[in-house]
């Protein structure tokens, strides 16, 4: 896997490319799909507005929709760089003092100079949290309390979800096909398309959660009238 979009000179290295979501090149793609290559893409540091991020400061949705767009794209996989990226030895470079992601939400390169706070993006890298305990990094007993998980991670886990509705209608539709009659077959394929609504392209998407959850029950409903059928 290289995480880098189809370059000539690259073709015949990686079999899995994973492009940032901005640099997905639909236009040199298909004929490495064609060849088995497969497809995956990551969103980190960039890209920023108007793509979906994993930005704290940006609607909580876009983690949830980022998996809808992965299906639009016909992409197979999402990658997170980090998720407990919680100080940077850069913009804190004393040990005994690392950040406290709870006061300080920023996420910090960690390749600057020593004392040199750059900016990555706030939440960047960081999707679960230490307890509230070990939060300043200095406890003074060992700390068993779980960590605790953000509302981004929560909407990636939906949108996954929400992704596996469209493999499993798929699935059904491609088993039975030659029993389904040809308007009903139609009716449940156009499911899966992802609805306007929800986005229209990688730059242009809803922060609203309602038609995603209109069509996530459109597509249960299909899934359970499929799964009756002998």
């Amino acid at each position: 896997m290289l995480t880098a979009p189809v370059s000539e000179p690259l073709v015949g290295g990686p079999n899995v490319w994973c492009p940032l979501t901005s640099q997905l090149n639909t236009s040199r793609i298909e004929s490495r799909r064609k060849a088995g290559d497969q497809f995956w893409w990551y969103v980190c540091c960039v890209p920023k507005t108007p793509y979906v991020t994993t930005f704290i400061d940006h609607p909580g949705t876009e983690m949830r929709l980022w998996l809808w767009q992965t299906w639009q794209e016909r992409v197979t996989g999402v990658l997170i760089w980090e998720t407990t990226y919680w100080t940077s030895r850069a913009a804190y470079p004393d040990p005994n003092k690392p950040q406290n992601p709870y006061l300080d939400p920023m996420s910090w390169r960690r390749e600057s100079p020593a004392g040199v706070k750059d900016i990555w993006g706030n939440g960047d890298g960081r999707f679960i949290y230490p307890p509230l305990a070990a939060a300043d990094g200095r406890p003074t007993t060992p700390v068993l309390d779980a960590p605790v998980d953000s509302y981004r991670l929560e909407l990636l886990r939906d949108g996954i979800e929400d992704y596996e509705y469209f493999v499993i209608l798929q699935k059904l539709l491609a088993e039975k096909k030659g029993t389904l009659p040809a308007a009903r077959y139609a009716e449940y394929e156009k499911l899966l398309t992802v609805p306007k609504a929800v986005s229209v392209s990688r730059s242009r998407f809803t922060f609203d959660p309602l038609p995603m959850e209109q069509h996530r029950e459109r597509l249960a409903r299909a899934i359970e009238d499929l799964g009756r059928q002998k």
